[in-house]
């Protein structure tokens, strides 16, 4: 057996779960990276994971796995640094236990980061949300679950993954009506529900009949709805409600731009931006500020408060008292002014003093 086997059991078992205590999402995250880098370093060295050692991840290797994902996988930049960061995370880990492979680690921790355009977010009209949300069959029970979920989404602002992880107990109704969810870094929140979204989960509770501890969106089967699935069926009411608004026909649309449509409702109705971070379950304040960005309507406020400068035609034949001359000029010209100015003191001086020459020749 090999060193690198153990090491990465253990730091699943101890880093992670025992010392760290991450979320499952996490450990998923972090499982789905090193299995594909396992996959990639198989169909590249031929090696199976069983017989891999520290020397067979060195930086190339890394490396190549990382421009794997870009240009054969289609990840983006920010997906690589993902993948980058649970790689990290477990060099640092080995670190401590292989010292004996101290410059290979060390040379796969100096890997940057890749950087990428930070582009403005997309989101959804009000015209297009309401577009979105009506497009689901109603006359189908899929469809029925589908306009509950994508209202609540819009609504609420939730992670796919807080949706899909919702239970039915999760939902509560009438006076304070809001919905518990469990967010990033295991951070319970309670969100207000509107008038729309009681009615519409009201209707779709009464109709799914499930436990407390029941998923809320299920599948056919009672099962969780993954996040694959939900992405499918978002894209496909997309696609359904584009025929009615064509403007959908130009938007990436996918869950999380469901997301970015809640915060730019809250934005441009005036909400803080600490409230904002708090509906959305974000852990700095700062992580609003793309919503600042993409909104033109506080550029357009700020475009009418100002006042625009009128500047008028150049007045020509003006003459200024200060100027020691009678030239008529739309500019001083500062030269003109100070030999002027040298000129007036010593005739003044001349007629106000004796001839000091005179005098000392006489001496």
């Amino acid at each position: 057996m090999t060193a690198l086997g153990p090491t990465l059991q253990a730091f699943f078992t101890d880093r992670l779960v025992r010392q760290r205590q991450v979320s499952p999402r996490t450990i998923e995250s972090y499982r789905d990276t090193f299995r594909l880098l396992l996959s990639f370093v198989q169909q590249t060295t031929g090696k199976a994971p069983a017989v891999l050692d520290w020397n067979d991840l060195d930086e190339a290797v890394i490396s190549g796995f990382l421009d794997h994902l870009e240009t054969h996988r289609g990840n983006s930049a920010r997906t690589r640094n993902l993948r980058l960061t649970a790689i990290r995370s477990l060099f640092r880990y080995a670190a401590l236990r292989h010292p004996e492979h101290a410059a290979i680690i060390a040379r796969v921790l100096s890997i940057p980061a890749k950087r990428f355009e930070k582009r403005l977010v997309s989101f959804l009209t009000a015209t297009e949300a309401s577009a979105l949300t009506d497009a689901p069959d109603r006359a189908r029970w899929e469809g029925r679950r589908d306009r509950a979920m994508l209202v609540l989404a819009v609504q609420t602002g939730l992670r796919v993954s807080e949706l899909i992880g919702l239970d039915c107990g999760d939902i509560v109704l009438g006076t304070g009506a809001h919905v518990d969810c469990m967010g990033k870094g295991r951070k319970q929140r309670a969100i207000p529900l509107t008038g729309q979204a009681q009615a519409m989960l009201r209707v779709w509770l009464t109709e799914r009949a499930g436990a407390p501890t029941d998923p809320l969106f299920p599948t056919r089967t009672g099962r969780r709805l993954s996040r694959d699935a939900v992405e499918r069926r978002v894209a496909t009411h997309a696609e359904a409600a584009a025929q009615h608004c064509p403007s959908l026909r130009t938007k990436n649309l996918h869950p999380h731009v469901l997301r970015h449509s809640c915060a730019m409702s809250l934005q441009q109705a005036g909400v803080d931006r600490a409230v904002i971070a708090l509906w959305l379950g974000h852990a700095d304040l700062r992580s609003t500020d793309p919503y600042v960005h993409a909104d033109l309507t506080i550029k357009e406020r700020a475009l009418a408060m100002t006042t625009p400068s009128s500047v008028g035609p150049a007045v020509t034949g003006l003459r200024t008292p200060s100027w020691p001359s009678s030239r008529t000029c739309n500019y001083a010209d500062s030269r003109a002014v100070a030999t002027a100015e040298r000129t007036r003191f010593t005739r003044a001086s001349a007629r106000a003093s004796p001839t000091v020459g005179i005098v000392a020749g006489s001496a």
